[in-house]
């Protein structure tokens, strides 16, 4: 890889925040625990990454631990950052992790700057905080515990069971902040959710881990997305998705449709090639070319199909496409006995 092996000193502006400076890695780590997954273990020189003012979303700084994720998921839209190392964004980005493994010193070095808003901090934006390797190198307490202390409100959006582990640290930092959690559960039916997000825990432990989050207080967002065109669009799929989120008791349904950006285009047709070949000619029409998102009057479809159904389950629900520009603020997502926080974290979208 081009990161390794340099000169004293080396830096390389194109690389990914944290493997900007070769000097940085510290050791490549395999272990039977984790059989078939290689740790890059590096020194970050930051850990809060700057969101470029013209993006759309709705935060503007995130934290990053991770890059690759073991969730594996074929539409991640992370895929191609992967390359940036020399990397595949196939195989390697579900088996080859990299590990900032001082970002909570980094951290509270940067906290302390005077210069910091206490703007909020979103984390599941690139790669999932709860990965696997989460439970071998255990950065999110620290991370979380670090904002709440220096009166940084927080988002975390996760596919992760793991967050379970962490439910009386995130309560606590409520007490102090504002505090944003999301659940990204897609798949409903097993067969296809093994089969596209093998790395994952099941739908139904994610479920659980919703009703865990809100028992403990928080108003927990399921993302239901991406929503897959022929194979988890129809009636009965929204419906018995959005059942089982009530169930759980989630308060709001974000939604929307497959994302195809060019690095994640490839590995993707290639798996739907094997898993479901009679429908690579549709999805090649509804993502021609160079197009990342499915067409507008798609989209419009979508929507009027889920809106009645969310609407039928008493759920909070917004299509992606509704978002609000950066700084508006949603309603709070946190409640204990003591009371709501006074603001809310704004939502985050589904980038992972």
């Amino acid at each position: 890889m081009r990161w390794q092996g340099q000169k004293l000193g080396e830096v390389d502006a194109a690389a990914l925040p944290g493997l900007e400076a070769r000097t940085g890695i510290l050791r490549t780590v395999t272990t039977p625990e984790f059989a078939g997954m290689t740790f890059h273990e590096v020194l970050s020189k930051s850990a809060l990454n700057k969101v470029p003012g013209a993006s759309r979303m709705p935060f503007a700084w995130t934290i990053n631990p991770y890059r690759g994720c073991s969730h594996a998921c074929v539409y991640c839209f992370a895929r191609g950052t992967h390359e940036y190392l020399d990397l595949d964004g196939g195989s390697d980005f579900d088996s080859q992790i990299v590990v900032k493994v001082n970002v909570v010193d980094v951290l509270e070095r940067e906290l302390r700057r005077g210069s910091w808003q206490h703007e909020t901090v979103a984390l599941g934006t690139n790669t999932d905080p709860y990965q696997r390797a989460e439970g071998r190198y255990k950065l999110m307490p620290g991370i979380i515990e670090t904002l709440a202390a220096s009166g940084t409100p927080m988002s975390v959006l996760t596919k992760g069971t793991l967050i379970r582990r962490d439910i009386p640290l995130l309560v606590e930092a409520a007490r102090r902040v504002p505090v944003d959690i999301q659940m990204s559960i897609a798949m409903y039916d097993d067969e296809l959710q093994k089969a596209i997000e093998p790395g994952t825990p099941t739908t139904q432990a994610r479920l659980d881990t919703v009703r865990a989050l809100t028992d403990a207080g928080f108003r927990v967002t399921v993302f239901l997305m991406p929503i897959m065109p022929h194979m988890t669009d129809s009636v009965a799929a929204i419906d018995s998705a959005l059942t089982r989120i009530k169930e759980s008791g989630a308060t709001r349904v974000i939604y929307g449709a497959l994302h195809l950006r060019p690095g994640v285009k490839p590995w993707f047709m290639q798996w739907l090639g094997d898993f479901r070949p009679d429908l690579v000619s549709s999805y090649r029409g509804l993502y021609p070319g160079m197009s990342a998102e499915a067409p507008k009057p798609y989209r419009q479809w979508l929507a009027k199909r889920a809106r009645p159904l969310i609407r039928m389950h008493g759920l909070d629900g917004r299509h992606e496409d509704d978002y609000p520009v950066r700084g508006m603020r949603p309603s709070p997502s946190f409640a204990t006995a003591k009371g709501p926080p006074a603001t809310s974290a704004p939502l985050q979208p589904m980038l992972f």
